[in-house]
């Protein structure tokens, strides 16, 4: 049957990585969802990371710093305050997000948490009356403006309260900002954000902790598509495939996108959203939901022409070592934005324990925070600047990692693309971009670990080399296999 948008090959869902994602210890106000000018603070961070880069000095922690973030010795942010983590639950019609929102609020509240529950604005304002078909086109871009604007405020009201609550805290939004993107063309979505002052960083990256796009029924599961349980649902299954397309695009980019696609039945799909989110939140769900997705990491012979690439999202990274007791535990800090507007990451990677993977804590920090954490750079490792390019193709999500200088020359002209699979063989590599000359798969392989990769010192002298205990030839993540070759190679 044909389509009026690219097909989506039914695959393995996203990002499910032994992943935890904190978020921010001091909120920032982001009502408006404008950004605060830091340029000249952070044209001050970025020169000095520069010079960083050709001295072997930087720096030491002053130990009357004044921060807002709990700090314990070598670098390791507390992850003992309360969380209150806010996802997105996207997708086409027919996906499964209403059931998905029950499913997740039982879960969580059968554990402890408090569960907010945030409801579709679309869905509030069009049961109203208001008929697309009716509206001229000044009335349709006024609506989806101010669709926005109550969206924004409804969700903040849930988000304080998010705050002032003494338990954890998960908020749930049915759809976010982004999605208003899916409805409105190009031109006009971005005549919106500028006549707002609104920017795809504070509206993607820094609003919510994960997004989970459940792929719509419509794309794999055509038997189960139906409109009859939705007042407010008409689509059929071409124009329902054309708007789940538009909808995984609209968030591409963000650094936490799960897609949930129907490769299963759906309970399965259901405990695989459960999944995704335990896993980012670092709660340890034992056998009860199967976790099969893995984090897979291939070289890159040369980067191609961006008329090769579907729609993609570029961003600048910039990585910094902090001081450490050791390999075992890695601390880092990761800024990342487009168009001088940033998010900024600490992340803390702790070994192995009773034969569990790594476990990387993630915390997100505001902008002062994160400029407290860099007078703790290592002075052992260079500082990591990135391109990375964020894209979506049969309904698998990638990241593309293109080195960039100052750097050490081991890093010149690496290009690294990851994705989060469960897949394996023939079906792993039919998903895989075609457009890319993929060398071999390097998932595990310690030479092209970011912390491998970023040190002073030569690999053949040094001390500080981590060589992870799993790894061994044909090994990866203690899973093994035959080494995927693409294009040839």
């Amino acid at each position: 049957m044909a389509t009026t948008a690219p097909a989506l090959v039914p695959t393995s869902n996203g990002q499910q990585s032994v992943l935890s994602i904190e978020t921010t210890l001091q909120p920032s106000n982001n009502s408006n969802l404008s950004s605060v000018s830091n340029s000249n603070s952070i044209s001050k961070e970025a020169a000095a990371a520069v010079v960083d880069n050709n001295k072997s000095t930087s720096p030491k922690p002053n130990a009357t710093m004044a921060t807002s973030l709990k700090l314990n010795k070598m670098g390791s942010v507390s992850t003992k305050e309360k969380r209150v983590y806010k996802i997105v639950l996207t997708g086409g019609p027919c996906g499964g997000k209403t059931t998905g929102q029950s499913r997740l609020c039982t879960f969580f509240e059968n554990l402890g948490w408090k569960v907010f529950r945030v409801p579709e604005t679309a869905t509030v304002l069009l049961s109203g009356g208001v008929k697309f078909s009716d509206l001229t086109e000044k009335e349709a871009y006024k609506f989806q403006e101010n669709l926005i604007r109550t969206m924004v405020q409804i969700e903040n009201t849930y988000f304080e309260l998010g705050n002032s609550s003494t338990r954890n805290c998960l908020i749930i939004c049915d759809r976010g900002v982004m999605d208003a993107s899916a409805y409105i063309s190009k031109d006009k979505w971005e005549k919106m954000m500028a006549g707002n002052k609104w920017n795809p960083v504070e509206m993607r990256d820094n609003r919510y902790n994960q997004i989970l796009h459940l792929v719509s029924a419509a794309n794999g599961a055509e038997d189960f598509y139906s409109t009859e349980d939705h007042a407010c649902r008409s689509e059929g299954v071409e124009m329902a495939r054309e708007l789940d397309y538009k909808s995984a695009a609209a968030w591409v980019g963000h650094p936490y996108f799960d897609v949930i696609d129907n490769s299963t039945n759906f309970e399965a799909k259901m405990n695989r959203m459960i999944e995704s989110v335990c896993q980012k939140l670092g709660i340890d769900i034992g056998d009860r939901l199967q976790a099969t997705s893995r984090k897979l990491k291939y070289l890159v012979a040369f980067l191609p022409n961006e008329s090769e690439f579907p729609p993609f999202q570029d961003f600048d990274v910039v990585h910094h070592y902090l001081q450490s007791a050791g390999p075992k535990v890695q601390a880092r800090l990761r800024k990342r934005g487009q168009k001088n507007h940033w998010s900024y990451i600490h992340t803390q990677r702790r070994p192995n324990v009773h034969g569990q993977a790594r476990i990387e804590v993630k915390t997100q920090l505001t902008h002062r925070d994160y400029m407290n954490l860099l007078a703790q750079r290592d002075d052992a490792h260079f500082t990591i600047y990135k391109k990375r390019r964020c894209f979506l193709i049969n309904n698998q999500y990638f990241q593309l990692d293109i080195y960039k200088e100052p750097g050490h020359p081991r890093c010149k002209g690496l290009v690294l693309l990851e994705t989060y699979s469960s897949l394996s063989g023939e079906a792993l590599k039919n998903c895989m971009p075609k457009f890319l000359n993929i060398v071999k798969e390097v998932t595990g392989d310690p030479d092209y670990s970011m912390f491998n990769l970023s040190l002073r010192e030569d690999w053949s002298t040094t001390k500080k080399y981590f060589r992870p205990t799993t790894h061994a030839k044909g090994v990866t993540n203690g899973i093994s296999h035959t080494p995927l070759m693409l294009n040839g190679q």
